[in-house]
């Protein structure tokens, strides 16, 4: 089976770009020239050089000693925390700077949760000295305010959102409509693999560094390219994406996302998309998404702003739908134990979109043998006040 998009922007029954004709102009200049683009030689050296010298690419595959002796496993942690501003969102952005800049674009909009898509946003458009604004909803701005104080530090002007539940969702509404508007000097950097073709398939690509990585680095300190598993958390699923890539053509690595379960997947605040969701289409691509029955959009909880999302990327509509990926689910509490736990036995701290990755590992039977790689998807310093407050520090 492929894993794949196909030549219509589709994985399986999922994807498209179910778009308003407004939007066409958009979505068709950048469906006929970003394959071209991005294979280019001269977008190539340029996206691995900023990748090394930029980023801090390859990020560590670190061995986690006292976590394996907690578990008796062997887990190895893929450190996209310690990228440049902080997450794996960075991969992504300089990718579509790039893209943009051989379009002819002089403005960049974004959407934020988290912030580190914002942050990530803002750093690139600094490099390459464009315009960026970034949409934001108004309860992510208040949560996330270490992210709000560098975007604006960054240059960007960030645009408050009180639409909706002021979250993910409704940042990417604002972001959409302001795109739409400005469809000729104006570039749209989605921050993960949702929206409408080709944004899951492009994002998907420039975050398949991950899973490059990881093959050559298991390679060199096991003897093996394939781990018994791959754990990532997922919101929209760029890291998971990212992660899984190069290993969807093989059989024997079990892939494993991670969606927020909130305050639990039997009440009315989770993010469990594929737990509770039937298909549908939501910004612009067939997937699977939270909704009632009548179609109406149901506003998703979590407890970290980036997974805070009613709906998830085609390509992991698909993986769920055939079978291919499991999906998980874990309670905000859950996250908070595992967060805590990794920085008690490791030291590091890692973000809260991260600790749902690392709350699967108490649902997970291990071999002793196993080699189950962990995407660390971000770090903890956009959260430190949420932690702080639960603990009680």
């Amino acid at each position: 089976m492929d894993y794949q998009v196909n030549e219509k922007g589709y994985y399986g029954e999922f994807g498209g770009a179910w778009i308003p004709e407004m939007m066409f102009t958009n979505i068709e200049e950048l469906s006929r020239r970003y394959l071209d683009i991005i294979h280019s030689s001269e977008f190539v050296e340029e996206f691995v050089k900023l990748l090394k010298d930029y980023v801090g690419r390859p990020s560590p595959l670190y061995f986690s000693q006292r976590l394996s002796d907690f578990y008796q496993t062997k887990i190895y942690l893929k450190r996209e925390d310690l990228n440049h501003t902080g997450s794996h969102k960075l991969n992504n952005t300089v990718g579509q700077i790039l893209l943009a800049l051989k379009l002819g674009k002089t403005r960049i909009i974004a959407e934020t949760g988290a912030g580190q898509h914002g942050v990530a946003t803002a750093t690139v458009c600094a490099l390459k000295g464009i315009k960026c604004v970034v949409y934001m909803g108004a309860l992510d701005i208040e949560r996330q305010a270490p992210n709000v104080k560098k975007m604006k530090m960054l240059g960007a002007k960030v645009i408050p959102v009180h639409s909706g539940n002021k979250t993910l969702k409704d940042a990417t509404n604002e972001a959409m409509r302001d795109w739409i508007n400005n469809p000729f000097d104006t570039h749209y950097i989605i921050g993960s693999v949702v929206g409408p073709h080709p944004y899951p398939d492009m994002v998907a690509r420039f975050q398949a560094v991950i899973s490059k990585e990881i093959k050559i680095q298991l390679a060199e300190q096991t003897g093996s390219e394939l781990p018994t598993r791959i754990i990532a958390c997922v919101g929209g699923g760029s890291n998971a994406a990212g992660a899984f890539y190069h290993f969807l053509e093989n059989d024997e690595v079990e892939l494993i996302g991670v969606e927020a379960a909130g305050k639990g997947v039997d009440t009315s605040e989770t993010a469990a998309t594929l737990k509770v969701g039937s298909p549908g289409v939501l910004h612009a691509s067939k997937t699977m998404l939270m909704q009632n029955s009548d179609g109406q959009i149901t506003e998703p909880y979590s407890i970290s702003a980036g997974l805070d999302y009613p709906g998830i990327g085609p390509m992991h509509a698909h993986l769920f739908k055939t079978g291919k990926a499991k999906y998980l689910y874990a309670t905000d509490k859950e996250v908070l134990e595992a967060a805590l736990l990794l920085t008690q036995k490791e030291g590091i701290i890692p973000a809260l979109e991260s600790a749902h990755a690392l709350a699967a590992l108490n649902q997970i039977k291990f071999k002793e043998n196993d080699v189950t790689v962990v995407n660390l998807s971000g770090r903890g310093d956009k959260d430190m006040q949420t932690y702080l407050d639960y603990f009680g520090y």
